[in-house]
This record gives structure tokens, sequence and C-alpha cells, in this order.
């Protein structure tokens, strides 16, 4: 530890109660022990200039866990659906016979129909013809 220099600094009498309870609480050897601990950690946290990288360990797992919980919630949910939308298309491709420009065709509509409805596709609305030219979508 290199040598130490004396730096009075002022505090409100409140601030200062505040300070000495918190120092007793943490266990720290010395008021000056603890209020500098308490600048470094200041210092780092402006470096990083994040205070991600300062969550408590206990919000930090707890984060991490809940977000695994949801990737694979999500992931399930993705699966089931490719699944599903497979079973349609093997169903719909053994009752149809579609030459590759149909397809083609099919795909770029549905595209554009995706687009439009900003991925809330409706059979009910297509089975109604509300994908012809002009029409606006509507919840």
């Amino acid at each position: 530890m290199g040598k130490k220099e004396r730096f009075a600094f002022y505090l409100t009498p409140e601030k200062k109660a505040i300070l000495e309870r918190r120092f007793q609480e943490d266990g720290s050897r010395s008021m000056t022990a603890f209020i500098e601990r308490a600048v470094d950690f200041y210092l780092d946290y402006l470096s990083a200039n994040n205070a991600g990288l300062f969550l408590p360990t206990s919000i930090k797992s707890y984060l991490d866990g809940r977000l695994g919980q949801l990737e694979e919630r999500l992931s399930s949910i993705a699966f089931r659906q490719a699944v599903e939308q497979d079973m349609v298309a093997g169903i719909l491709a053994d009752a149809y016979q579609f030459s590759g420009e149909d397809l083609r065709r099919r795909r770029a509509e549905s595209v554009n129909n995706v687009k439009k409805t900003n991925g809330r596709v409706s059979l009910e609305q297509r089975v109604r013809g509300a994908w012809e030219e002009g029409d606006e979508w509507q919840d």
C-alpha cells in the first residue's frame, strides 16, 4: 500500500451519522478504509459506464434463471408451431400437386401478407378475402 495523504471533506450531520452506522455494519477496519472502498467502487462504476456490471450476484443469478426459463418456453413453443406447420404443409402437399411456379408465387404472397400484418396472420381474414389489394389489416 502506498503512502496516504490527508484529505478533508465535509458532510452534513445526517450523512455523517449514516456513514458511521454503515461503516460499523460493514465491519471495515476503519472509516478511512470504508470510504476508500466506496470511492473505488464509484470510480469503477464510472469507468465501466454500465450499471449492469454492478448488479448484486443474487439479482444477476435470478435474472439469468428467469431468462433461461423464458428461452426454454419460447423454444418449446416455436418447436410445436414448426411441427404443426409441417403437418399442414404435408397435408396440403399430399392433397394438391403444386408446380414450382405456384410455390414461388405463394411464398411471395405469404411474405407480403406477413409483412403487411406484422406477423398477425389470420385464417379467417384470409378466407374472407381480406388480402385483396387495397384492403387494410384490421384487428
